[in-house]
């Protein structure tokens, strides 16, 4: 259908008006388009065809049927500590569309702002809208993107920069710190209304059962630990995981300071807000469970609290669970148990001592069958990676899978291609001047990350020296 004549619902405004504030977007001046992404627009059912009312629609400027666009209410632990009133500071919520919702991203101020102007810049916008794309790629739940904008508009950050939007899309933007925020305020009708409808909008099966308070904790807790297990497998550091950050839906959101791996490294932190390590990259499934405690403790009016903490219990298995299952993807290995860990363990450890990239160890093992020169060539040291090598030798040996199909298998879960900061701060400052092709690059690369695409095959190197370990803000 076309774009124009789509029709907007918003479900969201059914709940009671504490869970939101109404509000028009704030059109950037001068809007043109950067990119657009027809695999999610064709997802939504929607012909965008038309470039400029796909502009003037992601600049709030185009009202469609039933529009009536709002910002959602939530609080939030902020690295550990309580803000009991946070919400979409720089977001705006337009519609639901084939069941997911529409957002805008940068499209000005709220009642959520607070001394903030609404806005995003270029460089976060193509950060954002990118790596979602990566991630869904990789095959990781996430947010994604219809649509990026640029503008004439001028934002300031330290210094002048022209403002953006992302039209960002999602089946739920509910978050752990909504359920924090009506708990916190003692609003107990407004969070069972909350854990109503987030019930319905993400786990409908549930709405039958007599427990179903307890049964949606249970998801929100089973999807958390996985997505963690993706998140460290992948090599993958969110950077902000405070609790008005988690998706109950299981889902990556709110893409700021993150960053692939280079280097393995297990205490890496990406944002240089986090002065004392909180959200590095190690620490992620810890704190995955420290949120779910503070949901847990938000839900207590809805369930007794021992119900909760026996869950909850459950956390670690699971989480480890998931983790072994793919990383044993990840080496080509028929079959792995608990006793694996130590493996695994000396492999992750062998990686950070040599300061190995993530990312090519992984691919350069895809294609293993005994001749270790390309993988030793990775590190400096040989002597620890020959020893785990020895090691690795002998699980291969008790595969049955033939060597080529472990080859095809690990390939298709290894990618040759991760989005690094440094690999986004070319498209961005292309983009900056002008130019947006590599931005359409890293998009394709972002799609198919496991392709070879010989023509960017300087992308799937280690990351150079000079560009390593970089520290990133918020805004970034």
């Amino acid at each position: 259908m076309k774009l124009k004549h789509i029709k907007l619902t918003n479900p969201y405004l059914e709940l009671p008006e504490l869970c939101y504030n109404r509000v028009e977007p704030t059109p950037l001046k001068k809007p043109f388009l950067i990119h657009a992404n027809q695999e999610v627009a064709d997802m939504l059912g929607i012909d965008i065809s038309d470039r400029e009312v796909l502009t003037s629609f992601v600049n709030g400027e185009l009202k469609l049927e039933g529009s009536d666009s709002f910002a959602m209410c939530y609080a939030g632990h902020q690295f550990g500590h309580f803000v009991p009133r946070l919400g979409d500071g720089r977001a705006i919520n337009i519609g639901t569309v084939n069941d997911f919702h529409l957002q805008l991203k940068g499209a000005g101020q709220t009642l959520y702002s607070r001394s903030g102007d609404g806005r995003a810049v270029l460089r976060s916008s193509i950060r954002e809208y990118l790596m979602s794309e990566a991630m869904y790629g990789l095959g990781i739940e996430t947010t994604r993107a219809l649509a990026i904008i640029g503008s004439e508009h001028s934002v300031y950050r330290q210094t002048w920069e022209k403002g953006s939007i992302v039209l960002r899309v999602s089946p739920s933007w509910v978050r752990f710190g909504t359920f924090e925020y009506f708990a916190h305020s003692k609003n107990f009708k407004e969070l069972e209304a909350l854990a109503d409808y987030a019930i319905e909008e993400c786990y409908p099966h549930l709405s039958i059962e007599n427990d179903k308070y307890l049964h949606f904790f249970t998801e929100v807790m089973g999807k958390t630990a996985r997505l963690m297990a993706e998140w460290q497998v992948v090599g993958f550091n969110h950077g902000v995981m405070n609790t008005d950050n988690m998706s109950v839906l299981g889902v990556t959101i709110d893409y700021g300071p993150f960053a692939f791996l280079d280097d393995y490294d297990t205490n890496f932190i990406c944002n240089h807000t986090d002065q004392y390590g909180r959200y590095s990259f190690g620490n992620q499934p810890i704190i995955g469970e420290w949120n779910l405690k503070a949901l847990a403790l938000a839900l207590e009016p809805l369930v007794r609290k021992e119900r909760l903490e026996k869950i909850l219990s459950h956390y670690g298995r699971l989480y480890s669970r998931h983790f072994l299952y793919l990383m044993g993807r990840k080496l080509g290995l028929d079959e792995v148990s608990d006793r694996d860990f130590d493996f695994i363990k000396q492999m992750l450890g062998m990686l950070q001592s040599l300061h190995v990239d993530y990312t090519l160890f992984f691919r350069t093992l895809s294609h293993y069958s005994g001749d270790r020169r390309e993988l030793l060539k990775l590190g400096l040291l040989h002597t620890p990676m020959n020893e785990w090598l020895d090691e690795y030798d002998n699980y291969l040996k008790k595969n049955r899978t033939e060597e080529d199909e472990r080859h095809r298998s690990m390939l298709n879960v290894n990618p040759k291609y991760v989005l690094k900061n440094y690999m986004l701060q070319e498209a961005i400052e292309e983009g900056e001047n002008g130019s947006f092709s590599k931005l359409e690059a890293l998009f394709n690369i972002a799609q198919n990350p496991y392709d070879e695409h010989k023509e960017f095959e300087r992308w799937a190197g280690a990351t150079p020296d000079i560009f390593k370990n970089q520290k990133l803000s918020c805004s970034s």
